[in-house]
């Protein structure tokens, strides 16, 4: 649903502050990410979702982990990924993925969040997919930014958008029409991604979505 290709060109993501910033579908998308890890090792991302909407629609806080285990792919830039998307009675089937230059974690975010937006929201999952691309595409801001990495500072993007604002179906949305979703990335961090969140506030500031990944630097 969020295809990752490899690049056609030198990353932009290695350029960091230098002039304009990069597109953000390029930079979640198309970037080779995995060519900062190594094979062998296994990279954890913290994973939370919450809601305070009544009746919970999207079901009890979930807090676990989404591990991708890395495997030699045929490029150098290449890993085979293991995944094991949370644990025990919260598991869900995902990959393997063969030979991929890019971070898979970022598909496999949007498209478990869509999956269960879409049947709160009683919507077609693809009207909401073609407008988080477009957002990303045509309505997102990037801005460089700092990331703290090993203990020390190291460059990073951050990218943003809100898709669903402004859009004719919006009445629909049980007020998450505001859903803001954040990205950081960093190339100083194994597989660049350092955290996505997406967030929905009513009007008096109660939480109807917080849905966020963080990779942890402990964990590997």
């Amino acid at each position: 649903m969020f295809a990752q290709t490899a690049p056609a060109q030198a990353p932009a993501a290695e350029k960091v502050n230098a002039g304009s910033p990069p597109a953000a579908a390029d930079l979640l998308f198309e970037q080779p990410q995995m060519k900062n890890t190594t094979p062998g090792t296994t990279l954890t991302y913290a994973y939370l979702r919450r809601s305070g909407i009544a009746k919970g629609p999207f079901g009890p806080t979930l807090n676990d982990t989404i591990k991708l285990k890395l495997e030699p792919g045929k490029g150098a830039d290449d890993r085979t990924i293991r995944v094991e998307m949370f644990s025990g009675q919260n598991r869900f089937p995902a990959g393997p993925f063969e030979d991929m230059p890019g971070n898979p974690v970022m598909t496999l975010f949007l498209e478990h969040h869509l999956m269960a937006l879409a049947k709160v929201l009683e919507a077609n999952p693809r009207y909401l997919k073609n407008a988080i691309r477009k957002g990303l595409r045509d309505g997102a801001t990037v801005t460089p930014t700092k990331v703290t990495y090993q203990g020390r500072e190291v460059d990073g993007w951050r990218i943003q958008t809100k898709p669903f604002e402004g859009d004719k179906l919006a009445d629909r949305m049980r007020g998450m029409a505001n859903m803001t979703y954040t990205f950081v990335t960093s190339p100083a961090v194994p597989g660049e991604l350092v955290s996505i969140e997406a967030q929905s506030k009513n009007a008096e500031g109660g939480e109807l979505l917080e849905e966020r990944l963080s990779y942890d630097q402990k964990a590997g």
